[in-house]
């Protein structure tokens, strides 16, 4: 293994498998954006961009999210009646984009009441009860993003 001088110390020159490694991990968001994490402090929706399930096309929509660490975590405006919910259970490898910075994830269904309750409480801390309500009649079921 080659090394190149980094001031006086030396140190192994990374290999090119690591840096190949390394971005295929973010084209396929197994590593979050620095930059879109910071965005979405900031933030009060995002795009999510998904197949649809019949189709096979791309399409997108705007909506409301709670971060928690790098899990984001999203309500369907109808429940599992939402279109959108239902492309995203049958592929759940989703793009998420805010402030021009983009994420690949991986959506899982989250159906228990117990977990469906923790996310509408953080809906709740974040847009209020009262919005929460009116723009979410259906409440059966949310998403969680592993971003």
């Amino acid at each position: 293994m080659s090394q190149c001088e980094v001031g006086n110390w030396l140190r192994p020159k990374e290999p090119a498998w690591h840096r190949k490694t390394y971005a295929l991990a973010r084209r396929v968001g197994l590593m979050t954006d620095s930059d879109f994490l910071k965005a979405l402090k900031s933030a009060s929706e995002l795009e999510i961009t998904f197949v649809g399930r019949k189709s096979g096309k791309k399409f997108s929509a705007p909506v409301w999210f709670v971060q928690a660490g790098e899990k984001l975590y999203l309500l369907p405006v109808k429940g599992t009646a939402s279109q959108w919910y239902r492309s995203v259970v049958k592929n759940p490898m989703v793009e998420v984009q805010t402030s021009g910075r983009k994420v690949n994830a991986r959506a899982r269904p989250m159906k228990e009441g117990r977990e469906v309750e923790e996310a509408l409480e953080r809906f709740r801390e974040k847009y209020g009860a009262s919005d929460v309500k009116r723009y979410y009649p259906r409440q059966d079921v949310a998403l969680e993003l592993s971003i």
